[in-house]
């Protein structure tokens, strides 16, 4: 039984973040605010040095840390050299929705990072941020 009970507060931690999210954008579909969540946090990690891209996985709880690494391939060629290249990636994932903002979706994911990491950690995350990106991150 604890096993099951880690796993509902995986589930519960990783609801938080995309409650958080949601009400960030003050959207009320679920589904779009995990693409969003999960686009950002893997065009982020793929903009990482690996060092850094552990770094903030790190820091993120289990369920979502394995949904941030799914798919990750270290050592590849980093991906957003440009923030245009960044959101344009974040769009692509979410299969081009009209509908979404994706600069502000990323910033109210930058936000729920910022509001979430241990003050330290986030500033460890701040700095491991490639320069294009460090105006998405809150002031």
């Amino acid at each position: 039984m604890p096993a099951l009970q880690d796993l509902r507060v995986a589930v519960s931690e990783t609801e938080a973040w995309v409650d958080d999210v949601m009400r960030r954008l003050g959207w009320h579909d679920r589904e779009r605010v995990y693409l969003v969540l999960l686009a950002t946090l893997h065009g982020l990690r793929d903009s990482l040095p690996q060092d850094a891209a552990i770094y903030i996985g790190a820091q993120l709880p289990p369920l979502l840390r394995g949904l941030y690494y799914e798919g990750w391939h270290p050592g590849a060629h980093l991906a957003a050299k440009s923030r245009s290249a960044f959101l344009e990636r974040i769009h692509d994932s979410v299969h081009r929705d009209p509908g979404i903002d994706v600069e502000e979706a990323a910033r109210e994911v930058f936000a729920t990072l910022a509001a979430r990491l241990p003050a330290g950690e986030l500033e460890g995350a701040k700095v491991a941020t490639p320069k294009p990106l460090h105006t998405l991150w809150p002031s």
